[in-house]
Order: C-alpha cells, then sequence, then structure tokens
C-alpha cells in the first residue's frame, strides 16, 4: 500500500474497508499459493489488478470477490457473508464525495486516511494546520491559490475544510498532535485581525484533552524538519500501517514503507524534542498575540 487512502469505521467511509478486505484477500491467496497472475486470470482481470486491490487503491465487486473467495477455498458461508458485506461497504462514497466538484482526486485519499486515524502527527511549516484553521483563516488560505474563483467556488472550498474539522468533534476523536515552525504562526495571512482570530483559536484548541500542539521557535535554527511539512497517521486496526503524507501543489505522495515511515517518524520524534515543551505553548501564542496588538 503506497499511495492509498482509508476511511473506517462508521465515523468515516469506505477506504479503511477495502484496505481490511484487500490485506485478507491477500493473506488468503498466499495461504493457498496462489499467484497474482491466477488470480488474476479467475476474475477475468490482470496481474496488475489484482495487486491494486490487495493495496486498497480501488473498489471491489462482490462477483470478483466472491469468485475469489472459492479460489482461495473460502467455503464457510458465513465467513463469505462477512467479507462480502465488507466489499459492499467498500464501495459507499465517503462524505467528501459531495465536494468532488473543489476536491481534487489525490486529496481524497487524505480526508479517508483521516477520518480513519486514532492518531495524528503533523509538522507544518507555512500554515497553520487544516484541522485547527479558523473559517476566516481557511478563506484566505484558499484565496492564495483561487483567488480568480468565484465565491461559491472559494465557499465551498471552505465549507470542506470546515466539514474536516468534525473529526476532532466527534465522540471518538483521533489524538492530533501537531508541531508548528513559528514562521507559520508569525506570517499575517489574511491580515492582523484573521491572525488574531486563528491565535485565539489555538489557545482554545490546547484545552482538548486529545489535542497536542508544539511550537519550533526561531531560536532553534536549523532543526529536523527542514524537508518540509508532512504528516504521520495511525489506525487502530492492526492490518492497517502507519502512513506518511507529503502534499505539493498539485499532487501528494502517501507512504507507507516501514523503512519511510521510520524515517519520517525519527524525524517527528526529533522535531517534537526541538520544539518547546507542549505546557509552554500558551506562553508562546499569547506573546505572538501582543506583538500583532504592538
Amino acid at each position: 500500500m503506497t499511495a492509498a487512502g482509508w476511511e473506517g469505521g462508521s465515523a468515516a467511509g469506505p477506504t479503511v474497508q477495502r484496505m481490511l478486505l484487500g490485506a485478507h484477500l491477500r493473506r488468503l491467496r498466499e495461504a493457498q499459493g496462489v499467484s497474482r497472475e491466477d488470480a488474476g486470470w479467475e476474475i477475468r482481470a490482470s496481474e496488475s489488478k489484482i495487486s491494486r486491490m490487495e493495496l486498497g487503491r480501488v473498489g471491489f465487486k462482490e462477483r470478483d470477490v466472491a469468485d475469489l473467495l472459492t479460489l482461495y477455498g473460502v467455503d464457510d458461508t458465513e465467513e463469505r457473508q462477512r467479507l462480502l458485506a465488507l466489499a459492499q461497504d467498500a464501495n459507499t462514497p465517503g462524505w467528501w464525495h459531495r465536494y468532488g466538484d473543489v476536491l481534487p482526486s489525490w486529496f481524497q485519499s487524505y480526508l479517508g486516511l483521516e477520518a480513519a486515524a486514532a492518531l495524528i502527527r503533523s509538522y507544518e511549516v507555512q500554515f497553520i494546520p487544516g484541522l485547527l484553521q479558523t473559517r476566516d483563516y481557511a478563506r484566505a488560505v484558499v484565496m492564495l491559490g483561487h483567488a480568480r474563483a468565484p465565491q461559491e467556488e472559494i465557499g465551498r472550498r471552505v465549507d470542506l475544510r470546515m466539514r474536516r474539522q468534525q473529526v476532532l468533534t466527534r465522540a471518538e476523536p483521533p489524538q492530533l498532535w501537531a508541531v508548528l515552525d513559528e514562521s507559520a504562526l508569525r506570517r499575517p495571512i489574511g491580515g492582523p485581525e484573521v491572525m488574531r482570530g486563528q491565535i485565539e483559536a489555538l489557545i482554545d484548541a490546547t484545552k482538548m484533552r486529545h489535542v497536542r500542539l508544539q511550537i519550533v521557535p526561531f531560536a532553534a535554527g536549523g532543526h529536523a524538519g527542514a524537508g518540509g511539512s508532512f504528516s504521520i497517521l495511525r489506525f487502530p486496526e492492526r492490518d492497517l500501517p502507519d502512513v506518511v503524507y507529503i502534499e505539493h501543489l498539485t499532487s501528494a505522495l502517501y507512504l507507507d514503507r516501514r523503512e519511510d515511515v521510520e524515517e519520517y517518524t525519527v524525524a517527528m520524534d526529533t522535531l517534537c524534542v526541538e520544539a518547546d515543551t507542549p505546557d509552554r505553548t500558551v506562553d508562546i501564542l499569547t506573546r505572538i498575540l501582543r506583538d500583532l496588538d504592538a
């Protein structure tokens, strides 16, 4: 699963189901010693299609799943019904599909990951993390890349960002551990008034028991985040590996190879040591507020 998005559980959409089903089908295939080529032949598809199915990158046809289960020797009625039901759930659109007109396909995968994660660790250099942005700040960020877009489109892009934030207020929210470079707090996106509201919102966010916020001060000099912003997402399902998300201007990378994840995890851990401790965050934010009023 090098580049895949997940959603999962009742709070999310279908991608986690795709990943779980794909991983289960892979284990069944390997246990029976069936090659991907032979599995593809069974469902009138290519070896690469089987690979994409097992990685959760595509939807599942119930007929294909049924044929594969037969090939893999799964004849228990209850197990077959459970896996076929999972295949059906995996084809249910996530909430974000209603924003398809303003949502890049490569970002849809991230929304699934975000909705399914139990832990989101994020390092940001230029902007406040999307899950913590105020509406005014989000609008200012959207305008940076879509200044000529119609107001209706701008509004939908902002609404999408605000809708994402419901993940933090649901019954069982993920843990959010965000590390911000001080430059993201000092850059006056939207102007002083917008930044004042945003800084105040961050102070409020630190009171949430499932949000931890740290700041890397300018005084830290060079640090482990020199390569730019990234996020690491961890999921409650043991079958799903951590995923590193790196966003570019017109695309994104999703990394889950163990070596890649370990390298970024070390970088994140180092950033957390280099940053001021969480109990200093409110003091730093308050000082930045005073500087805005100066």
